[in-house]
């Protein structure tokens, strides 16, 4: 009875309930006391050794209180059957299977300790691991919003500043001076279809990417050809080296995409350049972008001010800790009048992330 009671209630501890643990301890006690009594007196110390899982099964279903009154009772009961079956108190005798009995008590409660601390360590770390996502996936928003702002800015805002001030202007020479006024109309209509470009390109930028759909290589070539095409340089070409394989993580082919479309959004606004070429090359462990014009160039501190401060700028942090999520890194080459070149990274076995990557932004 006593052996069917100590296997059957770890298996039905969940179902038992608070009421049913505090019964099942008292069970054991109960048959345990009661085997030790009916037993011959020679196999009385035989059984008594039972103290031991009993003790620790009183420490695991039983509170801190409970079960110390538990154990004290296994004490006493494990003593006085040793007196029993033995003769007079003997030290040797009851001090070795007391300090048994109370030695596992010890170690089961530094086991419960470490496991507690251990516990508590997984949900900081949780928890650790979920405010860094929100941050990461904060930075990203971010860090989209500022480049968004940055063409709308740089692009739209001035052109159509321009426009209405050639309106304004036609409209005052419209009477005395027609053909001038038709001239700026039409300088207006010129400058609005270079706008309708414009706004499309930063719409194709704003949907979904097309690394899903073409994969990483199709997707920099039409990035690419959509680059000469909106006048970032007079020659944008792309060029892939080495074999495709291993296969890289979609997440982190996304993240070199949007690091070509910022450095050509770059090279339009800032470099002048003529020849910008783009390299996809694939390596055993890694894949490479690199992104290389012979624009003016530039400083590469100075445009971690700038972009820390005013929203302007390649935004060099965001992009390198956007990479480093994937086991890569950002390095950037560049000079005044020297051309740039920027080295963007990524490992082909990345890391496990609890991060999805930030939703891409839609127009409205």
């Amino acid at each position: 009875m006593l052996a069917v009671v100590y296997a059957g209630g770890p298996a039905l501890l969940d179902r038992l309930g608070r009421l049913g643990r505090g019964f099942w301890i008292p069970l054991l006690l109960a048959l345990w006391i009661l085997l030790i009594w009916i037993a011959p007196v020679p196999l009385t110390s035989d059984y008594v050794w039972c103290a031991v899982p009993l003790a620790c099964a009183a420490l695991r279903v039983l509170g801190s209180r409970s079960a110390v009154a538990a154990v004290a009772a296994i004490t006493v009961v494990l003593v006085l059957a040793l007196i029993r079956s033995h003769g007079p108190f003997g030290g040797e005798l009851v001090l070795i299977p007391v300090a048994a009995v109370w030695g596992t008590v010890a170690m089961y409660r530094a086991q419960q300790r470490d496991a507690a601390v251990r516990q508590r360590l997984v949900e900081e770390l949780r928890d650790t691991r979920d405010t860094l996502a929100r941050q990461q996936r904060q930075a990203g928003v971010l860090a989209e919003r500022t480049r968004i702002a940055r063409d709308l800015h740089d692009t739209l805002a001035q052109d159509l500043s321009g426009s209405l001030m050639l309106l304004q202007a036609a409209e005052r020479d419209w009477e005395k001076r027609p053909d001038v006024a038709r001239t700026r109309v039409r300088a207006v209509a010129d400058g609005l279809d270079t706008n309708l470009a414009e706004t499309r390109r930063i719409l194709r930028d704003l949907t979904p990417s097309d690394v899903a759909e073409t994969g990483l290589e199709g997707a920099l070539r039409l990035l690419c050809a959509r680059s000469e095409a909106g006048g970032t340089a007079a020659h944008v070409r792309f060029r892939s080296v080495g074999e495709h394989q291993p296969v890289l993580d979609e997440h982190a082919a996304v993240a070199l995409f949007r690091v070509a479309q910022s450095s050509l959004a770059n090279v339009r606004e800032h470099a002048h350049a003529v020849h910008v070429l783009v390299t996809l090359r694939h390596q055993p462990d890694q894949v490479d972008l690199e992104v290389s014009d012979d624009g003016v160039g530039f400083d590469p501190a100075g445009i971690l001010l700038t972009d820390s401060r005013t929203g302007r700028g390649f935004g060099l942090p965001a992009a390198r800790a956007r990479l480093r999520e994937y086991g890569g890194d950002l390095h950037v080459s560049s000079a005044p009048g020297g051309g740039t070149t920027i080295r963007a990274t990524v490992s082909v076995r990345p890391r496990v992330q609890s991060v999805a990557p930030p939703p891409p932004v839609t127009a409205g």
